[in-house]
Protein backbone atom coordinates (compact mmCIF):
# COMPACT_ATOMS: atom_id res chain seq x y z
CA UNK A 1 0.00 0.00 0.00
CA UNK A 2 1.44 3.35 -0.99
CA UNK A 3 0.74 6.57 0.88
CA UNK A 4 0.44 10.08 -0.51
CA UNK A 5 -0.22 13.29 1.38
CA UNK A 6 -2.51 15.79 -0.33
CA UNK A 7 -1.74 19.42 0.52
CA UNK A 8 -2.74 21.50 2.33
CA UNK A 9 -2.30 19.42 5.44
CA UNK A 10 -4.71 19.91 8.36
CA UNK A 11 -5.40 23.56 9.28
CA UNK A 12 -6.87 24.74 12.55
CA UNK A 13 -10.62 24.38 12.50
CA UNK A 14 -10.77 22.26 9.33
CA UNK A 15 -11.93 18.64 9.56
CA UNK A 16 -9.55 16.10 8.05
CA UNK A 17 -10.96 13.36 5.81
CA UNK A 18 -8.84 10.35 4.86
CA UNK A 19 -9.36 9.19 1.26
CA UNK A 20 -8.49 5.59 0.35
CA UNK A 21 -8.49 4.38 -3.25
CA UNK A 22 -9.03 0.80 -4.42
CA UNK A 23 -9.28 1.37 -8.18
CA UNK A 24 -12.44 0.69 -10.17
CA UNK A 25 -14.17 2.64 -12.95
CA UNK A 26 -13.64 5.95 -11.18
CA UNK A 27 -9.86 5.43 -11.61
CA UNK A 28 -9.90 3.93 -15.11
CA UNK A 29 -8.56 5.27 -18.41
CA UNK A 30 -9.10 3.91 -21.90
CA UNK A 31 -6.27 1.74 -23.21
CA UNK A 32 -5.05 1.62 -26.84
CA UNK A 33 -7.11 -1.53 -27.47
CA UNK A 34 -10.31 0.32 -26.55
CA UNK A 35 -10.96 -1.08 -23.08
CA UNK A 36 -10.73 0.77 -19.76
CA UNK A 37 -8.42 -0.30 -16.92
CA UNK A 38 -7.49 1.20 -13.51
CA UNK A 39 -4.72 3.78 -13.92
CA UNK A 40 -5.37 6.90 -11.82
CA UNK A 41 -3.98 7.57 -8.34
CA UNK A 42 -5.77 9.20 -5.42
CA UNK A 43 -4.11 12.53 -6.22
CA UNK A 44 -5.25 12.23 -9.85
CA UNK A 45 -8.84 11.68 -8.73
CA UNK A 46 -8.82 14.64 -6.36
CA UNK A 47 -7.26 16.94 -8.94
CA UNK A 48 -10.24 16.29 -11.24
CA UNK A 49 -12.84 17.49 -8.70
CA UNK A 50 -13.96 21.09 -9.37
CA UNK A 51 -14.32 23.29 -6.29
CA UNK A 52 -12.80 20.82 -3.87
CA UNK A 53 -10.40 23.40 -2.44
CA UNK A 54 -13.30 25.55 -1.26
CA UNK A 55 -15.28 23.01 0.80
CA UNK A 56 -13.30 23.59 4.01
CA UNK A 57 -11.93 20.07 4.37
CA UNK A 58 -8.30 18.96 4.54
CA UNK A 59 -7.49 15.65 2.85
CA UNK A 60 -5.09 12.84 3.63
CA UNK A 61 -4.89 10.27 0.84
CA UNK A 62 -3.70 6.70 0.42
CA UNK A 63 -3.62 4.40 -2.60
CA UNK A 64 -4.43 0.97 -1.16
CA UNK A 65 -4.74 -1.09 -4.38
CA UNK A 66 -5.70 -0.28 -7.97
CA UNK A 67 -7.99 -3.08 -9.17
CA UNK A 68 -11.35 -3.57 -10.83
CA UNK A 69 -14.08 -3.92 -8.23
CA UNK A 70 -14.67 -7.54 -9.23
CA UNK A 71 -11.08 -8.45 -8.31
CA UNK A 72 -11.04 -7.13 -4.73
CA UNK A 73 -10.28 -9.73 -2.06
CA UNK A 74 -10.75 -10.26 1.67
CA UNK A 75 -7.02 -9.48 2.26
CA UNK A 76 -7.51 -6.18 0.41
CA UNK A 77 -10.38 -5.34 2.75
CA UNK A 78 -8.32 -6.36 5.77
CA UNK A 79 -5.62 -3.86 4.74
CA UNK A 80 -8.28 -1.21 4.15
CA UNK A 81 -9.91 -1.71 7.56
CA UNK A 82 -6.51 -1.42 9.25
CA UNK A 83 -5.79 1.82 7.35
CA UNK A 84 -9.21 3.31 8.14
CA UNK A 85 -8.95 2.45 11.84
CA UNK A 86 -5.51 4.04 11.94
CA UNK A 87 -6.67 7.24 10.27
CA UNK A 88 -9.70 7.60 12.51
CA UNK A 89 -7.62 6.89 15.62
CA UNK A 90 -5.24 9.66 14.52
CA UNK A 91 -8.07 12.17 14.54
CA UNK A 92 -9.54 12.16 11.05
CA UNK A 93 -13.18 13.26 11.05
CA UNK A 94 -14.14 10.58 8.55
CA UNK A 95 -12.96 8.35 5.74
CA UNK A 96 -13.83 8.00 2.05
CA UNK A 97 -13.20 4.88 -0.03
CA UNK A 98 -13.26 4.95 -3.83
CA UNK A 99 -13.64 1.67 -5.69
CA UNK A 100 -15.35 -0.21 -8.50
CA UNK A 101 -19.14 -0.25 -8.34
CA UNK A 102 -19.34 -3.99 -9.08
CA UNK A 103 -18.76 -4.80 -5.42
CA UNK A 104 -19.68 -1.60 -3.54
CA UNK A 105 -22.71 -3.20 -1.92
CA UNK A 106 -20.45 -5.95 -0.58
CA UNK A 107 -17.36 -4.03 0.53
CA UNK A 108 -19.43 -1.29 2.15
CA UNK A 109 -21.30 -3.91 4.18
CA UNK A 110 -18.03 -5.47 5.25
CA UNK A 111 -16.85 -2.06 6.46
CA UNK A 112 -20.20 -1.65 8.23
CA UNK A 113 -19.48 -4.84 10.18
CA UNK A 114 -15.74 -4.39 10.74
CA UNK A 115 -15.25 -0.67 11.55
CA UNK A 116 -16.70 0.17 14.96
CA UNK A 117 -15.90 3.90 15.04
CA UNK A 118 -18.75 6.41 15.11
CA UNK A 119 -16.92 8.53 12.52
CA UNK A 120 -18.44 8.44 9.02
CA UNK A 121 -16.99 5.90 6.58
CA UNK A 122 -18.24 6.60 3.06
CA UNK A 123 -17.82 4.47 -0.07
CA UNK A 124 -18.22 5.85 -3.57
CA UNK A 125 -17.25 5.18 -7.18
CA UNK A 126 -18.37 5.92 -10.71
CA UNK A 127 -20.51 4.37 -13.40
CA UNK A 128 -18.73 6.28 -16.19
CA UNK A 129 -14.94 6.35 -16.41
CA UNK A 130 -13.07 9.64 -17.06
CA UNK A 131 -12.61 8.74 -20.75
CA UNK A 132 -16.36 8.91 -21.37
CA UNK A 133 -18.67 11.89 -21.81
CA UNK A 134 -20.17 13.00 -18.50
CA UNK A 135 -18.02 11.04 -16.02
CA UNK A 136 -19.75 10.96 -12.63
CA UNK A 137 -16.68 10.21 -10.53
CA UNK A 138 -15.70 13.81 -9.61
CA UNK A 139 -19.21 14.71 -8.40
CA UNK A 140 -19.53 11.47 -6.45
CA UNK A 141 -16.12 11.95 -4.82
CA UNK A 142 -16.89 15.52 -3.78
CA UNK A 143 -20.24 14.50 -2.33
CA UNK A 144 -18.63 11.60 -0.46
CA UNK A 145 -16.02 13.91 1.09
CA UNK A 146 -18.74 16.32 2.22
CA UNK A 147 -20.66 13.47 3.85
CA UNK A 148 -17.53 12.09 5.55
CA UNK A 149 -16.84 15.52 7.08
CA UNK A 150 -20.44 16.04 8.22
CA UNK A 151 -21.59 15.68 11.82
CA UNK A 152 -24.94 14.53 10.44
CA UNK A 153 -23.28 11.33 9.16
CA UNK A 154 -21.81 10.25 12.50
CA UNK A 155 -23.03 7.09 14.25
CA UNK A 156 -24.75 5.79 11.10
CA UNK A 157 -22.27 3.07 10.19
CA UNK A 158 -20.83 2.82 6.70
CA UNK A 159 -22.58 4.87 4.01
CA UNK A 160 -22.58 4.75 0.21
CA UNK A 161 -22.78 8.05 -1.67
CA UNK A 162 -23.66 7.92 -5.36
CA UNK A 163 -25.60 10.32 -7.59
CA UNK A 164 -26.00 12.79 -4.66
CA UNK A 165 -27.86 10.16 -2.63
CA UNK A 166 -26.73 8.84 0.74
CA UNK A 167 -27.44 5.14 1.34
CA UNK A 168 -26.89 2.92 4.38
CA UNK A 169 -24.43 0.17 3.48
CA UNK A 170 -26.63 -2.53 5.02
CA UNK A 171 -29.47 -1.72 2.60
CA UNK A 172 -27.85 -0.49 -0.61
CA UNK A 173 -27.87 -2.57 -3.79
CA UNK A 174 -26.66 -2.04 -7.35
CA UNK A 175 -29.78 -2.31 -9.48
CA UNK A 176 -28.58 -1.39 -12.99
CA UNK A 177 -25.49 -2.31 -15.00
CA UNK A 178 -24.81 1.13 -16.50
CA UNK A 179 -27.04 3.91 -15.13
CA UNK A 180 -25.51 6.65 -12.95
CA UNK A 181 -28.60 6.11 -10.78
CA UNK A 182 -27.78 2.42 -10.36
CA UNK A 183 -27.76 2.36 -6.56
CA UNK A 184 -30.98 1.93 -4.58
CA UNK A 185 -31.99 0.83 -1.10
CA UNK A 186 -34.96 -1.56 -1.38
CA UNK A 187 -37.45 -1.49 1.51
CA UNK A 188 -36.04 1.74 3.00
CA UNK A 189 -34.73 4.16 0.36
CA UNK A 190 -31.77 6.55 0.77
CA UNK A 191 -31.22 8.07 4.20
CA UNK A 192 -30.24 11.47 2.80
CA UNK A 193 -28.98 13.63 -0.05
CA UNK A 194 -26.26 16.12 -0.90
CA UNK A 195 -27.76 19.39 -2.16
CA UNK A 196 -25.72 22.49 -3.03
CA UNK A 197 -22.76 21.09 -1.08
CA UNK A 198 -25.04 20.66 1.95
CA UNK A 199 -25.47 17.24 3.56
CA UNK A 200 -29.11 16.51 4.46
CA UNK A 201 -29.68 13.27 6.39
CA UNK A 202 -33.21 13.47 7.85
CA UNK A 203 -33.64 9.73 8.43
CA UNK A 204 -32.43 8.31 11.74
CA UNK A 205 -30.98 4.80 11.74
CA UNK A 206 -31.99 3.36 15.10
CA UNK A 207 -29.52 0.51 15.38
CA UNK A 208 -25.93 0.02 14.23
CA UNK A 209 -25.14 -3.35 12.64
CA UNK A 210 -23.47 -5.92 14.89
CA UNK A 211 -19.70 -5.45 15.05
CA UNK A 212 -17.88 -8.68 14.20
CA UNK A 213 -14.36 -9.29 15.51
CA UNK A 214 -13.40 -11.26 12.41
CA UNK A 215 -10.05 -12.77 11.51
CA UNK A 216 -9.91 -12.31 7.75
CA UNK A 217 -6.67 -14.31 7.56
CA UNK A 218 -8.54 -17.43 8.65
CA UNK A 219 -9.33 -19.68 5.66
CA UNK A 220 -13.10 -19.84 5.28
CA UNK A 221 -15.21 -20.47 2.20
CA UNK A 222 -18.95 -19.71 2.15
CA UNK A 223 -21.08 -20.77 -0.78
CA UNK A 224 -24.13 -19.14 -2.31
CA UNK A 225 -26.66 -21.12 -4.31
CA UNK A 226 -29.72 -19.60 -5.97
CA UNK A 227 -32.80 -21.79 -6.22
CA UNK A 228 -34.19 -22.13 -9.74
CA UNK A 229 -37.20 -23.76 -11.34
CA UNK A 230 -36.95 -27.55 -11.11
CA UNK A 231 -33.88 -27.49 -8.81
CA UNK A 232 -33.38 -30.87 -7.11
CA UNK A 233 -30.57 -29.80 -4.76
CA UNK A 234 -27.73 -31.44 -6.71
CA UNK A 235 -25.85 -28.18 -7.12
CA UNK A 236 -26.25 -27.27 -3.43
CA UNK A 237 -25.02 -30.74 -2.48
CA UNK A 238 -21.94 -30.36 -4.69
CA UNK A 239 -21.15 -26.91 -3.31
CA UNK A 240 -21.62 -28.24 0.21
CA UNK A 241 -18.62 -30.52 -0.23
CA UNK A 242 -16.31 -27.52 -0.53
CA UNK A 243 -17.59 -24.90 1.92
CA UNK A 244 -17.79 -24.15 5.64
CA UNK A 245 -21.21 -22.56 5.33
CA UNK A 246 -23.92 -22.01 2.73
CA UNK A 247 -26.43 -19.31 1.81
CA UNK A 248 -29.54 -20.42 -0.07
CA UNK A 249 -31.32 -17.73 -2.10
CA UNK A 250 -34.85 -19.10 -2.11
CA UNK A 251 -37.97 -18.16 -4.01
CA UNK A 252 -40.28 -15.47 -2.62
CA UNK A 253 -40.37 -15.39 1.17
CA UNK A 254 -37.96 -18.33 1.44
CA UNK A 255 -39.14 -21.33 -0.54
CA UNK A 256 -37.33 -24.13 -2.38
CA UNK A 257 -38.50 -27.03 -4.56
CA UNK A 258 -39.56 -30.00 -2.47
CA UNK A 259 -36.89 -32.18 -4.14
CA UNK A 260 -34.15 -29.93 -2.69
CA UNK A 261 -35.37 -30.16 0.91
CA UNK A 262 -33.57 -33.40 1.95
CA UNK A 263 -30.25 -32.05 0.66
CA UNK A 264 -30.56 -28.73 2.48
CA UNK A 265 -31.74 -30.40 5.68
CA UNK A 266 -28.73 -32.74 5.62
CA UNK A 267 -26.32 -29.86 5.00
CA UNK A 268 -27.84 -27.95 7.93
CA UNK A 269 -26.83 -30.77 10.29
CA UNK A 270 -23.13 -30.20 9.62
CA UNK A 271 -22.77 -26.49 8.73
CA UNK A 272 -24.72 -23.24 9.06
CA UNK A 273 -27.17 -22.86 6.17
CA UNK A 274 -28.71 -19.41 5.79
CA UNK A 275 -32.08 -18.96 4.07
CA UNK A 276 -32.43 -15.67 2.13
CA UNK A 277 -34.81 -14.42 -0.54
CA UNK A 278 -33.65 -14.06 -4.13
CA UNK A 279 -36.27 -11.35 -4.85
CA UNK A 280 -34.09 -8.34 -3.98
CA UNK A 281 -36.42 -6.86 -1.37
CA UNK A 282 -38.62 -7.98 1.48
CA UNK A 283 -37.78 -10.45 4.28
CA UNK A 284 -37.80 -14.19 4.66
CA UNK A 285 -41.01 -15.14 6.47
CA UNK A 286 -41.29 -17.51 9.42
CA UNK A 287 -44.75 -19.02 9.46
CA UNK A 288 -46.94 -17.93 6.56
CA UNK A 289 -46.54 -21.18 4.59
CA UNK A 290 -46.26 -24.73 5.88
CA UNK A 291 -45.80 -26.99 2.85
CA UNK A 292 -42.60 -29.05 2.34
CA UNK A 293 -39.99 -26.60 1.06
CA UNK A 294 -41.71 -23.59 2.64
CA UNK A 295 -39.93 -21.14 4.95
CA UNK A 296 -41.55 -22.71 8.03
CA UNK A 297 -40.51 -26.19 6.95
CA UNK A 298 -36.90 -25.17 6.23
CA UNK A 299 -36.46 -23.23 9.49
CA UNK A 300 -37.69 -26.21 11.51
CA UNK A 301 -35.07 -28.32 9.71
CA UNK A 302 -32.24 -26.10 11.01
CA UNK A 303 -31.83 -23.42 8.34
CA UNK A 304 -31.26 -19.87 9.67
CA UNK A 305 -33.28 -16.91 8.42
CA UNK A 306 -31.44 -14.00 6.81
CA UNK A 307 -34.40 -11.72 7.48
CA UNK A 308 -34.11 -8.65 5.24
CA UNK A 309 -30.48 -9.33 4.31
CA UNK A 310 -30.06 -10.08 0.60
CA UNK A 311 -28.08 -13.22 -0.29
CA UNK A 312 -24.74 -11.51 -1.09
CA UNK A 313 -24.70 -9.70 2.24
CA UNK A 314 -25.85 -12.76 4.14
CA UNK A 315 -22.86 -14.59 2.67
CA UNK A 316 -20.47 -11.88 3.91
CA UNK A 317 -21.91 -11.85 7.42
CA UNK A 318 -21.67 -15.64 7.63
CA UNK A 319 -18.08 -15.50 6.33
CA UNK A 320 -17.07 -13.05 9.06
CA UNK A 321 -18.85 -15.00 11.79
CA UNK A 322 -17.11 -18.21 10.77
CA UNK A 323 -13.70 -16.52 10.80
CA UNK A 324 -14.55 -15.30 14.31
CA UNK A 325 -15.30 -18.86 15.44
CA UNK A 326 -19.01 -18.24 16.12
CA UNK A 327 -21.16 -21.26 16.94
CA UNK A 328 -24.66 -22.03 15.65
CA UNK A 329 -26.38 -20.12 18.46
CA UNK A 330 -24.22 -17.04 17.98
CA UNK A 331 -24.76 -17.14 14.22
CA UNK A 332 -28.54 -17.41 14.65
CA UNK A 333 -28.65 -14.53 17.13
CA UNK A 334 -26.44 -12.30 14.97
CA UNK A 335 -28.51 -12.91 11.85
CA UNK A 336 -31.66 -12.10 13.81
CA UNK A 337 -30.17 -8.69 14.68
CA UNK A 338 -28.53 -7.98 11.35
CA UNK A 339 -31.55 -9.14 9.36
CA UNK A 340 -33.84 -6.61 11.03
CA UNK A 341 -35.85 -9.08 13.04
Amino acid sequence: MTTEKEMPMPDSGQPVVAVFTLGGTIAMLRTPDGGATPALSASDLLAAVPGLDSVGVSLQVQDVVNKPGASLTFPDLSDLVEAINGALADGCAGAVVTQGTDTIEETSYLLDLLVSSDAPVVVTGAMRNPSLAGPDGPANLKAAILVAASEAARELGCLVVMNDQVHAARWVQKSHSTSPAAFVSPNHGPVGHVVEDRVDIPILIRHRPPHVAADLSRPVRVGLVTMTFGDDGTLAEAIGEHVSGLVVAGFGVGHVPVEAVPVLAKLATRMPVILASRTGSGPVHRGTYGFPGSEQDLLTRGLISAGYLPPVKARLLLHLLLTAGADQTQITETFSRAGGE
